[in-house]
């Protein structure tokens, strides 16, 4: 997929160039270890999405082990001039997020100028799993990252019950605040979606 069309450009400058980092060293590996595949979460992810919400840091997983380049902090200016950066997330970890077994192979691949697939496959989580990782934590901004999902009609509060719920048998722990906030996330998508018919 594209970014979407309300990504900020100068943000979309500054992703692709961290991403290049990222990728640059990959290309002198074995062509039998490449691709190493990148699953973006998070904030970035939001933004590529629906172009709302601008994260200063980006959240992502890999499909291997592979030691990272230092650099990875890019500065960059806000259409105001404001200095922004934005950097990678090396503390950044899945597993403590409600994510669906599935929720890898689902990912959506990430079309970026100068960026080879073949090296460095830049994918983001799908939109309903975007969606399902948002509600373990349920902070406001989570809900606000929900609520946008639903406005762009990303995601329908069916789909994310069933999503979240599969996802929740593989859980371990006290699901009893889990169970509440999966009933949360479905009542802001489902207000979401009947904003939307309305405009119709």
């Amino acid at each position: 997929m594209q970014p979407s069309r309300a990504t900020r450009p100068e943000y979309l400058a500054a992703f692709s160039e961290l991403i290049q980092r990222i990728a640059e060293p990959l290309r002198e590996l074995p062509k039998r270890s490449l691709p190493i595949k990148m699953y973006v979460a998070g904030g970035a992810a939001m933004h590529l999405y629906t172009g709302e919400r601008i994260s200063n840091d980006v959240d992502a997983v890999f499909s291997k082990r592979f030691a990272l380049p230092g650099d990875l902090e890019v500065t960059y200016q806000d259409p105001d001039g404001a200095a922004r950066l934005l950097y990678f997330d090396r503390q950044y970890n899945d597993t403590f997020a409600l994510l669906h077994e599935d929720a890898h192979d689902d990912s959506v691949p990430l079309t970026l100028k100068e960026i080879d697939a073949s090296v460095l496959d830049v994918r983001l989580l799908s939109a309903l799993d975007l969606a399902v990782s948002k509600i373990s934590c349920f902070s406001s901004h989570d809900r606000d990252d929900i609520t946008a999902l639903a406005k762009h009609g990303l995601i329908k509060s069916a789909a994310l019950r069933r999503r979240a719920l599969e996802a929740l048998e593989n859980y371990v722990g006290d699901v009893g605040t889990l169970n509440g906030s999966i009933d949360l996330a479905c009542r802001i998508v489902e207000d979401a979606e009947q904003r939307n018919s309305g405009k119709r």
